[in-house]
C-alpha cells in the first residue's frame, strides 16, 4: 500500500490509516495494532523523511479505530452494560468508525500540502511499480475476507457475536497457516494473552459489583441521580457533564474501570431522563476511544512507545496525537449535534 499511495504527498501516512482500519475490523484489540504499525510503518515513515510528529500521531490514531470499528471490544463490554444486541452496537458504530478514518485522511492530506517537509512523496522504482496492485490487492484481500464473513454474518442475523468470533478465530489461524506463520507457540502466546484479558475483565467486575452494591445500599446513587436530573438543560446538560467526566476519568483510568464502575452509575439516570440506550452508548465508546491517546496514560502513546526507535522521545508522540485528540472530539460532537447524519433516530 506504500506503493500505491507513497507517491503522494502523506501518502504513507494515508496507508497507515487504511491499514489500521483493516487491523481495527480484523483484531479490534488497539496494543496489537499500534505494535504491529510502530515496528512496520513508523522505521518507513522516518526513513522518508516523515515528521516524527505526524509520523507517530498517524500510528496512535489509527491503533485506537480498533475501539470504535466492529468488532471492538469496548462495544461488547458496553453492550453488556447497557443490555444491548451486540450486532445493533456494531452496525450504529460503522458509520461514526468511518467519519474517523476520513477525518484522519483529510488532516493528513491537507498538512501535507501546506507543509511539504512534513510528509514528503517518496519515488517509486520502476521495478517497484510492476504487479504493485497485484502485490497489495494480495496482502489485503485475505483479511479483508475475514472481516467480511465475521461482520457480515452478525450484520446478516446468521451467527450471534460469540458464534461469529468462532468463526475469526478459526479464520486467523487458516491466515496464519496460509502465510506459513502458524506455529504452537504463536497458538500458546495467544491462548495466554486471552486468559490474562479475561481474567482481568473479570476481577475488575467483580470490583465494580462490590463497589456497586455499597453504592447502592448507601443511597449515593439516589444523590448522584437527583444532582444530575437537576442539570440546566436537562438531557444536554446529562450528556456534557457526563462525557466531560468520562473523558477527564479516561486521562488516569482504563476504559473497562470507567465501563464496569462509571458508566452503571450513569445508565439508570440516562433511562429516567429518556436518552436512547444506543446513542449514549456509542457516545461513552467514541468518548474511551480518546481516553488511549490522552497523555500522560494513553496506552497507545505506551504501546507505540515501547517499539519506537531511541530517537522518537515520549514528547514527540505527545505532540503527535493532539491534532487526532481534536478530530476525534469534533467527531463526538458530531455525533452529538446531528446524531440523523449517523442512524440515530431520537
Amino acid at each position: 500500500m506504500g506503493i500505491l499511495f507513497g507517491k503522494v504527498r502523506g501518502g504513507l501516512a494515508i496507508s497507515t490509516v487504511l491499514v489500521g482500519t483493516l487491523l481495527a475490523a480484523s483484531t479490534g484489540v488497539v496494543g496489537a495494532s499500534v505494535v504491529a504499525m510502530g515496528v512496520i510503518s513508523l522505521p518507513v515513515m522516518l526513513k522518508y523523511g516523515y515528521s516524527k510528529h505526524l509520523a507517530t500521531g498517524t500510528i496512535c490514531a489509527a491503533g485506537t479505530l480498533g475501539q470504535i470499528i466492529p468488532p471492538s471490544i469496548v462495544l461488547i463490554i458496553l453492550g453488556d452494560v447497557f443490555q444491548l444486541p451486540v450486532g445493533d452496537l456494531f452496525r450504529m458504530a460503522v458509520g461514526p468508525g468511518f467519519a474517523l478514518v476520513g477525518c484522519y485522511i483529510v488532516y493528513i492530506a491537507v498538512i501535507s500540502l501546506v507543509d511539504k517537509k512534513v510528509a514528503p512523496a517518496i519515488v517509486v522504482r520502476e521495478e517497484d511499480k510492476k504487479g504493485s496492485v497485484a502485490r497489495a490487492m494480495q496482502a489485503i484481500l485475505p483479511p479483508l475476507v475475514l472481516i467480511v464473513l465475521v461482520l457480515g454474518s452478525i450484520f446478516a442475523g446468521i451467527a450471534t457475536p460469540t458464534e461469529s468470533a468462532a468463526i475469526g478465530a478459526l479464520g486467523s489461524m487458516l491466515l496464519a497457516a496460509l502465510y506459513r506463520k502458524l506455529s504452537w507457540r504463536i497458538v500458546i502466546d495467544s491462548s495466554l494473552q486471552t486468559v490474562l484479558i479475561t481474567s482481568m475483565v473479570f476481577a475488575i467486575l467483580i470490583g465494580a459489583t462490590a463497589f456497586s452494591m455499597v453504592f447502592v445500599y448507601t443511597g449515593a446513587d439516589l444523590i448522584v441521580e437527583q444532582f444530575m436530573t437537576g442539570l440546566p438543560g436537562e438531557k444536554w446538560g446529562f450528556i456534557i457533564l457526563s462525557m466531560t467526566a468520562i473523558g477527564l476519568l479516561g486521562f488516569f483510568i482504563d476504559f473497562i474501570e470507567i465501563t464496569y464502575i462509571v458508566v452503571p452509575v450513569l445508565l439508570p439516570i440516562s433511562q429516567v431522563i429518556g436518552i436512547d440506550p444506543m446513542w449514549f452508548a456509542i457516545l461513552i465508546a467514541m468518548n474511551l476511544q480518546t481516553s488511549f491517546l490522552t497523555p500522560p496514560f494513553g496506552f497507545s502513546l505506551f504501546y507505540l512507545k515501547g517499539v519506537c526507535p531511541p530517537e522518537v522521545r515520549t514528547v514527540d508522540i505527545y505532540k503527535g496525537v493532539v491534532p487526532f485528540i481534536i478530530l476525534q472530539v469534533l467527531v463526538l460532537l458530531s455525533v452529538v449535534v446531528f446524531p440523523d447524519l449517523y442512524g440515530f433516530t431520537l
